[in-house]
């Protein structure tokens, strides 16, 4: 195929994934669930799972081989601009400054579900050894699952409390703020579950070149940014370009330390210099407008990668099971440390319910581990699974309980800046 024709193929393409996209995220707005579920399913319909299905090999005359490297580059992208967006949103002081219910919130939500998940690796390596050929025993899986289970979607947690109409509510302030410990929380152990680096570098040099990756950002990078970016004459008069070099530059770091690049993206939106705390809007803008774009591609280039109609009865057991860890691992500890710290009943089920949401970060999470080697396509597929139903019932479940929309004073409640895209 030549180039011309490549090109031709991969804006063709891209046209077709954001007309499906857009169709979709309306669609699933309408029946009341955040648009990223209707973003993913994108990448089921045009993926195996059902344009495959049909006859003509549909999905393979839409996305030839040759187009493939083209769709995965730009999807990378968009996952590296997303997470400096995370990132960059992430309050850190803010979160040192967190109350005792926030804290408190977040370890259990976190580390409950975290340990569930290992305990059940550990105590079941059938169930998981019967949708793929995974290293079980190995330190990479394990940590990789607790975290898989445990992760909760800041920014579609967001979205979801911003257009349910209770942002301002004590239980949306918590669960936003618990949210973002976690973030950081989760992130960090899914850095420590990546099992080395592309040069063959073993596992503990990985870590402590990361160790220094991140403590040389924060001593070194970021008061250098801040100074040159704020100096007279500077010729970042705006702040985007650097911004740009900044994310791009970490996740080519982070890359060669076979961390994957989306820890690059979130370590540089921590790293970007902030003014009193707060991003700058014009980045903040430009850098949500590029991820916005681009996610499609991810979801679809995710959708290759997953055909649900491959995973077997031991497949479906796996997914009852781990359904199971996920839910419970957030509802009950979420809703019993809400409870000892002073919140009525409806307060306690309106965060354990939020802190259940995956969403886009945990379809991230999941292709961080797929690309790494540490798990494989069924049990990819099983996972995905899970993060659409776990997210497509957190709605419905604000709606039951009835959740009041006033906002309430909760004047002790620091609360983490949140992302206002849904993805």
């Amino acid at each position: 195929m030549s180039v011309e024709a490549v090109t031709a193929y991969v804006m063709g393409d891209i046209a077709v994934i954001l007309l499906i996209s857009s169709l979709l995220g309306g669609l699933a707005r309408r029946f009341g669930q955040p648009a990223v579920i209707g973003q993913i399913l994108t990448g089921v319909v045009l993926g195996p799972t059902l344009l495959g299905r049909l006859p003509g090999h549909l999905t393979g005359r839409l996305f030839p081989p040759q187009v493939l490297p083209y769709l995965s580059v730009l999807a990378q992208v968009a996952i590296v601009t997303f997470m400096f967006v995370v990132g960059y949103e992430l309050n850190l002081r803010a979160l040192r400054k967190s109350s005792r219910t926030t804290l408190s919130v977040a370890a259990a939500a976190l580390l409950v579900p975290m340990g569930l998940g290992a305990v059940a690796v550990l105590l079941m390596p059938s169930a998981f050894a019967s949708v793929g050929e995974h290293d079980i025993g190995s330190r990479s899986f394990v940590l990789f699952m607790a975290v898989a289970v445990s992760i909760t979607a800041l920014p579609v947690l967001a979205a979801i409390v911003r257009e349910a109409g209770f942002a301002g509510t004590r239980a949306s302030l918590i669960a936003l703020s618990a949210a973002g410990v976690m973030d950081v929380a989760a992130w960090t152990a899914l850095a420590a579950a990546m099992p080395g680096g592309s040069h063959g570098l073993s596992a503990w040099l990985t870590a402590f070149l990361a160790a220094g990756l991140v403590l040389g950002g924060a001593l070194l990078v970021r008061p250098l940014l801040r100074w040159w970016i704020h100096r007279p004459g500077s010729m970042f008069t705006h702040q985007l370009p650097m911004a740009i070099v900044l994310t791009m530059g970490c996740a080519w770091a982070t890359s060669e330390l076979g961390l994957h690049a989306v820890f690059g993206g979130i370590l540089a939106g921590l790293l970007m210099p902030r003014r009193d705390d707060v991003p700058d809007a014009d980045v903040l803008r430009a850098m949500e407008g590029a991820s916005a774009l681009l996610l499609p591609l991810f979801f679809v280039v995710t959708g290759l990668s997953l055909n649900i109609g491959a995973i077997n009865r031991a497949g479906v057991l796996l997914l009852g099971l781990i359904l199971m860890i996920a839910v419970a691992g957030k509802l009950v500890p979420g809703y019993l440390t809400s409870r000892l710290n002073g919140l009525d009943k409806r307060e306690s089920a309106t965060v354990a319910a939020l802190l259940n949401t995956r969403g886009l970060t945990e379809l991230i999470a999941l292709n961080v581990g797929l690309s790494a080697g540490i798990i494989h396509e069924r049990l990819f597929a099983v996972l995905v699974l899970m993060a659409l139903i776990t997210t497509a019932t957190t709605s419905p479940l604000l709606t039951l309980l009835a959740v009041p929309r006033r906002p309430v004073s909760a004047p002790d409640e620091a609360v983490p800046s949140a992302g206002r895209k849904e993805t």
